[in-house]
């Protein structure tokens, strides 16, 4: 169950990160946890599905292709709504 439970937490993750750019601060307010049990940013970085990059002196947390590729699979209606969104920008 705790499994399922932190992989549908990975997924609605990696839908935050692809819709606007978020900062790494940002995202760590947010999703960071010290409950051993539901580990989801930590699991997103182990699985590289997430990536930390300096863009003009501030740290942007980007969504993989790896983590792209997860969305597509699990949730392809995200995918649509992240394609927007990226358009838009």
């Amino acid at each position: 169950m705790a499994a399922t439970v932190t992989e549908n937490l990975i997924l609605d993750l990696l839908e935050y990160v692809a819709t606007r750019e978020r900062t790494y601060e940002e995202v760590l307010d947010a999703w960071r946890t010290s409950c051993p049990k539901l580990p989801v940013w930590e699991d997103a970085n182990d699985r590289q599905l997430l990536a930390a990059k300096e863009i003009n002196g501030r740290r942007i947390v980007t969504i993989t292709p790896s983590g792209f590729t997860l969305l597509e699979q699990r949730r392809p209606s995200s995918i649509f709504v992240v394609s927007n969104q990226a358009r838009k920008s």
